[in-house]
């Protein structure tokens, strides 16, 4: 008996791409710009993705939210990402596979040595073309952290920082949390 081959009706690269990652077996992978990347995040790295989770928690179960690393779609565009910390509403994820940016009220990403670019640049761009309303970058290298707000087509229109690991950094609404960075 032979093994009968997925069947899906992928009109186009972006769609064969899309899927083929998502039936990938193993660790977290996402796509950046085309480029296929398996994720496995040091242990260094998790835990600052769980202090901002822990901190937050309080905050989303009030929202009606949850918060996780699920995938994020970015239709017509060859990125498919996963975030290392998104907020969303709970009626959304409700049987999703991907959500799109927009539908965030928060995206959360770590950089690592590996990636630290494309979370400080290209990342930062696509979110803000894509309508995440508030995008925190966590620069690991620089000890740094910075809010971007506002976005639009040509980036985020308001930036909070870069503040230093140890000063608290002001979330605003709807979160109206002071985020704790001195253990990051």
């Amino acid at each position: 008996m032979s093994a009968q081959p997925h069947s899906y009706a992928a009109d186009d690269p972006e769609t064969a791409l899309k899927y083929a990652i998502q039936h990938l077996e193993g660790d977290r992978v996402q796509i950046v710009e085309g480029v296929i990347t398996l994720m496995s995040p040091s242990w260094d790295h998790e835990s600052v993705g769980d202090s901002i989770r822990r901190q937050l928690e309080p905050v989303v179960r009030k929202l009606g939210c949850i918060s996780g690393s699920g995938d994020l779609d970015l239709p017509g565009t060859p990125n498919w990402y996963v975030p290392d910390v998104a907020v969303v509403p709970q009626e959304l994820v409700k049987g999703a596979g991907a959500l799109f940016p927009d539908q965030t009220l928060l995206i959360v990403e770590v950089t690592s040595d590996s990636n630290g670019d494309t979370d400080r640049i290209v990342k930062r761009r696509r979110y803000a073309e894509f309508g995440a309303p508030l995008y925190l970058l966590v620069d690991r290298q620089g000890r740094t952290c910075t809010l971007f707000s506002e976005p639009g087509e040509i980036g985020y229109q308001q930036v909070d920082g870069p503040h230093s690991f140890g000063k608290p950094l002001h979330l605003p609404e709807p979160f109206e949390l002071e985020l704790d960075t001195s253990d990051f």
